[in-house]
């Protein structure tokens, strides 16, 4: 059983660190669960009753990862009213890179046209933003880089078994994209991260890395798809996200009434649903959009983000409690103050 961490404050810092330009670009094309009827043996009842997934988007197969995180960096530059050489540094959060390497941060820098950005990838799954918030809230505060392009962007329809009708419901393609920098007020009031390595066979890509190199075998034997151990992911993805959640909201000083809207990983509606009953949020402060777009891996919270302040669920000054877990077994939570 995995300790539960002690509760701390983070020190005061000097600098606040916030988020100036959003942005998110999801595929034209959606499939929807009748659409998925046709192709694996389920249904739209099937489906929407125990995910509350509705429909995806699908990329088109010319389209790339790095497609995706640029046409998202793109508009995020554009609403910070920045250029992209006013860039300092990219991070690319995805379980769905162009290839192994080199970074598929490097390939979105070229396609910005960013020719002043360092770039670097994560991997830290669903919970990519969080990560990568916090990340860049040391870089800032550090005073190394000013302006930084975060992005959270999956391709993960290239990577289910649209015969596996337990996971391939479950995900779609898209992408988010953020500018952070200093701000006058609010910003990044906290956040936590954590991880359970013993639990990281869990949900994973089985093959085509140093421990099952692709052969003819890993590809007949389908061990390049998505795998999920589904009751296990639900039951530790519960546990993290209510404990993470406390942890965010400690550290920033905060009680559950103060917190204005809650954007949890869009992974699965009985997930959330178990999340803010023990977190103790009433439903009308909490975000979904998994409806429309499915699981997006790093791209969810971003988009969910972008789309709650589109639509007026996030204004100024409202603090946002953001909450996810992801593949590896690992977890992230923060509060925002808009």
């Amino acid at each position: 059983m995995t300790p539960k961490p002690k509760i701390t404050k983070k020190p005061k810092k000097s600098i606040n660190v916030g988020i100036i330009g959003l942005g998110a670009y999801l595929p034209s094309k959606v499939m929807t669960n009748l659409d998925l009827e046709k192709l694996v043996d389920t249904s739209d009842e099937w489906i929407r009753t125990r995910t509350g997934i509705s429909e995806r988007r699908i990329a088109c197969k010319e389209e790339m990862t790095s497609d995706l995180a640029a046409n998202a960096a793109r508009m995020a530059i554009k609403n910070a009213k920045l250029e992209p050489a006013d860039i300092d540094l990219i991070i690319l959060a995805t379980i769905t890179p162009d290839m192994l390497f080199p970074a598929t941060s490097c390939f979105v820098q070229a396609k910005l046209g960013a020719v002043n950005a360092a770039c670097f990838d994560i991997n830290a799954a669903c919970s990519g933003f969080i990560h990568e918030l916090t990340i860049a809230q040391q870089f800032i505060e550090s005073g190394m880089y000013k302006n930084i392009l975060v992005i959270g962007a999956e391709l993960l329809s290239r990577f289910v078994d649209w015969k596996d009708r337990s996971t391939c419901v479950l995900f779609g393609d898209g992408a988010g994209a953020a500018v952070i920098a200093p701000v006058k007020r609010g910003g990044l009031l906290s956040s936590y991260i954590g991880a359970d390595g013993t639990k990281s066979r869990l949900l994973m890509f089985p093959a085509g890395g140093s421990v099952t190199p692709a052969s003819h075998e890993t590809v007949t034997q389908g061990l390049h798809f998505l795998k999920m151990e589904g009751n296990e992911v639900f039951k530790n993805a519960v546990r993290v996200m209510t404990n993470a959640s406390a942890q965010a909201l400690s550290r920033a000083g905060l009680t559950t009434e103060d917190i204005d809207c809650v954007i949890p990983h869009q992974a699965n509606i009985r997930i959330i649903e178990a999340v803010i009953q023990r977190v103790g949020i009433p439903a009308e402060k909490v975000f979904v959009n998994v409806e429309k777009y499915g699981n997006m891996s790093a791209a969810s919270a971003i988009v969910a983000l972008f789309e709650a302040v589109k639509e007026g669920r996030v204004k100024k000054g409202d603090k946002v409690l953001m909450v996810a877990f992801g593949s590896g077994f690992v977890w992230g939570s923060c509060v925002i103050e808009w």
